[in-house]
């Protein structure tokens, strides 16, 4: 029998704010099995958690910074073969926009993410070969455009939280 095909569930959060009047975005320089890559604050949806939770935590984690979404920017089905293992893994993103606060100075950022760097669309383009990934700009990218969809496109069923699915 073919063993099934399930998809990496992530999460991103697509912050913008204007600074020196440019659109400014925030990523995260993080550490990776290929080297010094760009990335949106993103990571792997927990067990037992929505979608919103998820990366209200990553970027926590990521950014010391607490981050109140408010927008769907998009849903995005990816392939990547991972260097190191040769593994083929699909990548699920659901990428949400919002608003960050000041980051917290006593939060440590989460392990192999370096800094927060807040980069113009020119920049980003410009440095589109250290992205971890093509999401990191097409987020961006469908962001400005003015890609929104309500929070409650997504529902998580009461089910997701339950700590035990018993059987029938």
């Amino acid at each position: 029998m073919q063993e099934r095909w399930k998809p990496s569930v992530t999460v991103a959060a697509v912050v913008a704010r204007r600074h020196a009047g440019e659109q400014q975005f925030l990523l995260v320089e993080e550490q990776t099995s290929e080297g010094l890559r760009l990335n949106n604050p993103a990571g792997h949806l927990d067990r037992g958690e929505s979608p919103e939770q998820g990366v209200v935590r990553e970027a926590l984690e990521e950014t010391a910074r607490a981050f109140c979404p408010d927008r769907i920017i998009g849903v995005y089905l990816s392939r990547y073969r991972r260097p190191a293992t040769d593994e083929d893994v699909t990548y699920l993103r659901i990428a949400f926009g919002g608003e960050v606060g000041d980051p917290d100075p006593q939060r440590p950022l989460d392990h192999g993410i370096l800094r927060t760097v807040w980069m113009t669309l020119p920049e980003l383009h410009a440095t589109r070969a250290r992205h971890r990934s093509p999401l990191v700009l097409r987020c961006i990218e469908d962001f400005v455009a003015g890609r929104r969809f309500p929070l409650d496109l997504l529902h998580a069923d009461a089910s997701l939280y339950d700590p035990e699915i018993k059987g029938a």
